[in-house]
């Protein structure tokens, strides 16, 4: 395979909005590098990126796919990322290694809540970006909306440097405002296109545009800001460099445009990520940690230590696993041993490829900047660090955002338990976005994820890779009991028939205390009355109580017990028949003692178009959410409000269903607050009926 240094690297990211157009795009591309042979469809199942049957079933992108070509004598490593928020761990986990985002619009919808999603990530890892309007064909298209819309939401650092001609059926060119050419694309799909002169009835937009694209180049820097107030013009070269500086110090998003179906713009976009889009060497040094945990900065070089980062993780069948690396430093080579440090343990390298979807060519190095795919490595899944054992660095793991749909699953066959629970622990090692835990308060296995098309993949996925299959179910909220009065009872165990006698007597009161404070236990028992070798057996019978409950069968939290007196018998008296009256003391405490049912409150933001509030505030107020207030971002309006958990089951499918797809929320736990009368004799009674 040709090797490439370090300068001739573009790593990129296809970002948007589900069903913008980013597949399409990455299949022009690859035809227009002459890396395929024709461009696939997304319809007739034939894409490079979409290949697996969950895609080709649903003809949407589930997971991150890694593509390579050359083009203008530069290497493009290109990654295909979902557009569905369920899927948003796989757009960290590739924007985490990329250099560049390319940020597709919606010539139609423009900015939408995709791209927000998209352009948060970018920011989270200071990543610059170019912003491609795609779907200029369609009818009602319009870029200049599109690009009015990016301005407003992420400020005036947009410039479009190409505008269309001919919008919607009869779009076929652009003028180009950085070569001040009109671009003519071929109509046959090869991606081809000529250069003219613009046409007259536009040249005077086109001359605005390049003036207000060249002052924000001068603004990025001063001296050439100095130069441009002193000769009012820039040299081709100064333009050149000043525009690739600002794309790299995100002074500066520029906006091109095409039709990725009909192959329109492709290569004009390709053009201009191989002359403008940043190297790995072009980017700051990365961060990293050394053995001592000091914060340390990488030189992206292939003479240093080598040192690799593992994005992502995943199966293939008739290979088995492969681990997607970006190597950040020193290179790798089959045969060598590489150091998981984040495991502590040794790998040796086998196989290594360069990927295009399921397409595999074996490489023989992997070098600073590059990103390919390892196979077969024992114990090294996503987010670790591979490395030199002698010069050991460790790069911070992906941090991915909580779940938001959880979901109970039961095996469907009994003596499945083992597999689904190997079968999970795999899958999370793939996909850590997606977690399993099980709750041994409620007794379910319980998996959560980004959305219901999260967890219908996952355990569609278990079943055809494990062969297990599972029903699912509402989980169970985990509520808490207390109290909030105060009681004051006393309790004689006493055993005398058949064998040794048992007699304990204890006397307790109890307290209501501040929500968090927990349990507290306290003896103020003097004089003798209960010899302090049994104390602590009372308080262990409490505290069985605490994890079986007294009023439902949930964990009792924030209250005080205080054993002020008792009797014991000489020979009877012993730890059990104090564990047992301390256990129904409690008891009798708690019920008199006003006692109430409370459920956990969630923090959750919505963000949504603003056309949608409406709905979407109703909707809420009647799940029981209380509203804490809305602010503006960009577009879009954000609702913030507290919500019980009880009442977000479902609800990431009713905000899809009733915003067309167009709002995604978060949610985080907040705190525990009473559960209202009316639905706590319905939960006791619930409770009683699973018990039976």
């Amino acid at each position: 395979m040709k090797e490439y240094a370090v300068t001739d690297i573009r790593n990129l990211a296809l970002v948007s909005h589900q069903s913008v157009g980013k597949t399409t795009l990455a299949e022009g591309m690859l035809f227009s590098a002459g890396a395929s042979n024709r461009m696939g469809t997304i319809d007739d199942g034939t894409t490079t990126s979409d290949y697996r049957k969950d895609e080709i079933d649903r003809k949407i992108s589930i997971s991150a796919t890694l593509m390579h070509f050359e083009w203008e004598k530069k290497k493009f490593n290109l990654l295909d990322l979902p557009g569905y928020q369920d899927f948003v761990g796989e757009v960290i986990s590739g924007l985490r290694v990329a250099d560049m985002g390319v940020l597709l619009l919606n010539a139609v919808a423009g900015v939408e809540v995709g791209t927000q999603s998209a352009w948060e990530i970018l920011n989270q890892y200071e990543c610059p970006r170019v912003f491609y309007v795609n779907r200029q064909d369609k009818e009602h298209a319009n870029f200049d909306k599109a690009v009015q819309q990016a301005k407003t939401a992420y400020g005036n650092e947009v410039i479009a440097i190409q505008f269309p001609l001919h919008e919607g059926e009869a779009f076929d060119s652009v003028v180009d405002v950085l070569r001040m050419k009109k671009i003519s694309f071929s109509k046959d799909g090869s991606g081809k296109y000529s250069a003219e002169d613009i046409p007259a009835d536009v040249a005077d937009k086109a001359k605005e545009m390049r003036k207000e694209l060249i002052e924000q180049i001068a603004e990025s820097d001063d001296e050439l800001l100095e130069k441009y107030f002193e000769a009012g013009e820039l040299t081709a070269e100064e333009i050149e460099s000043g525009l690739r500086k600002a794309i790299l110090e995100r002074t500066i998003f520029p906006v091109l445009c095409g039709n990725a179906a009909g192959n329109m713009g492709t290569q004009t976009l390709m053009d201009f990520l191989a002359a403008y889009g940043p190297s790995p060497q072009d980017g700051r040094n990365v961060k990293a940690k050394d053995k001592d945990e000091n914060e340390i900065a990488l030189e992206q070089k292939e003479d240093n230590p080598f040192a690799a980062f593992v994005f992502k993780t995943f199966s293939e069948l008739h290979v088995g696993e492969l681990s997607l690396i970006r190597v950040y430093s020193g290179e790798i080579k089959p045969g060598e041993e590489a150091y998981n440090i984040s495991k502590g343990s040794g790998e040796k390298v086998g196989q290594m490829y360069l990927l295009n979807g399921r397409n595999r060519t074996e490489t023989s190095v992997l070098k600073a900047g590059d990103i390919g795919a390892l196979v077969k490595l024992k114990d090294t899944h996503t987010s670790n660090t591979l490395c030199d054992k002698s010069n050991p660095v460790i790069f911070n793991p992906i941090d991915f955002p909580e779940p938001v749909v959880d979901v109970a699953i039961e095996p469907r066959s009994k003596g499945d338990e083992e597999k689904i629970s190997n079968g999970l622990h795999t899958l999370h090692e793939i996909d850590p976005s997606f977690q399993v835990r099980f709750d041994p308060e409620l007794r379910q296995t319980v998996v959560s994820g980004q959305g219901e098309l999260h967890i219908t993949i996952i355990i569609q996925r278990l079943k055809e890779r494990f062969g297990v299959e599972v029903d699912q179910k509402k989980p169970k909220i985990p509520y808490r009991e207390t109290i909030v009065g105060k009681s004051n009872e006393k309790y004689r165990h006493k055993k005398q028939s058949g064998g040794a006698g048992q007699f304990a007597e204890v006397w307790m009161r109890l307290e209501p205390r501040k929500r968090g404070e927990g349990f507290e236990f306290q003896s103020e028992v003097v004089g003798g009355a209960i010899s302090q070798v049994f104390i602590p057996s009372i308080e262990k019978g409490i505290k069985q109580v605490l994890d079986e409950g007294a009023l439902a069968g949930y964990k009792i939290v924030d209250v005080k017990a205080i054993v002020y007196d008792g009797k014991e018998h000489p020979v009877d008296s012993k730890d059990i028949a104090f564990q047992i009256a301390g256990r129904e003391v409690f008891k009798m405490c708690f019920k008199s003692a006003q006692p109430l049912i409370l459920e956990p409150i969630y923090n959750i933001q919505v963000k949504c178009p603003e056309e949608f509030m409406g709905d979407v505030m109703g909707d809420l107020s009647s799940r029981r959410g209380r509203i804490l207030g809305m602010e503006s971002e960009g577009q879009f309006q954000v609702v913030k409000a507290k919500i019980p958990l009880a009442e977000l089951h479902g609800y990431a499918t009713t905000l899809r269903s009733m915003t067309q797809g167009r709002a995604t929320y978060s949610r985080q736990f907040s705190h525990y607050d009473p559960l209202p009368k009316e639905l706590e004799s319905k939960v006791i009674q619930e409770s009683k009926e699973d018990e039976e």
